[in-house]
């Protein structure tokens, strides 16, 4: 029953209307244009940002949450990660790397680091390996390559 739908829509498809790398308006819109509506809210607001802190900040040191959230959200803004203070065994080779995270599940366990922080230190870690063994098995590859007769 598919087959039959489709034979009767077959003249009616479009399939790709432009080819791979080609746009349907080829101008596009012009680089570093805005939206319209960006552009009014910027006109109203025009000026006005000095006196609008102001109030903000007057409303947030009455007790208005929201405005407290907004001033303390734009003085200090909500941290995304932070250095960690980790002495990592050093990593001469991938052998290291079970020292390393022998070291890091320690630091855990030990409440030094947060799980978050070793997942992260354990990635970086395993990269680091992936990476040495790519680099080992490239050598030995040329290695066979030159033994090989031309």
């Amino acid at each position: 029953m598919a087959k039959a739908d489709a034979a009767k829509t077959a003249g009616k498809q479009r399939g790709r209307p432009f080819k791979p790398g080609q746009s349907g308006n080829p101008a596009g819109r012009p680089p570093g244009s805005r939206n319209a509506a960006t552009m009014a809210a910027e006109a109203l607001l025009d000026g006005e940002s000095a006196a609008l802190t102001r109030k903000a900040i007057k409303l947030a040191k009455e007790g208005d949450l929201a405005a407290l959230r907004l001033c303390l959200e734009r003085i200090l803004p909500p941290r995304k990660d932070r250095p960690v203070n980790f002495a990592l065994p050093a990593l001469a080779s991938p052998k290291d790397a079970s020292v390393a995270l022998a070291a890091i599940l320690e630091a855990v366990a030990k409440g030094e680091l947060t799980p978050a922080e070793a997942s992260e230190m354990g990635k970086l870690i395993d990269g680091y390996v992936r990476a040495v063994e790519a680099n080992e098995l490239a050598d030995r590859l040329d290695a066979l390559e030159r033994r090989m007769p031309p």
